[in-house]
């Protein structure tokens, strides 16, 4: 699954993100490209749950490709 995430503008912004995309359950793995803005998720985790925890971090998301 690919997100489009807006708001990040620093290496801080992109571990926080990665980070919280990693707590939720069902994530096997997670990549996320600070200079195009998107992340890349692998595993079962719901996208309701993906999106909440990235906006919980201060940043917008977006689905791309499910």
């Amino acid at each position: 699954m690919e997100l489009k995430i807006t708001g990040m503008t620093c290496g801080h912004c992109q571990a926080a993100v990665k980070s919280a995309l990693e707590s939720v359950a069902g994530v096997g793995a997670v990549h996320v490209d600070l200079k195009n803005g998107y992340a890349k998720i692998e595993g079962s985790a719901d996208i309701a749950l993906l999106l909440a925890a990235v906006e919980a971090e201060g940043y917008q998301a977006t689905v791309v490709d499910w």
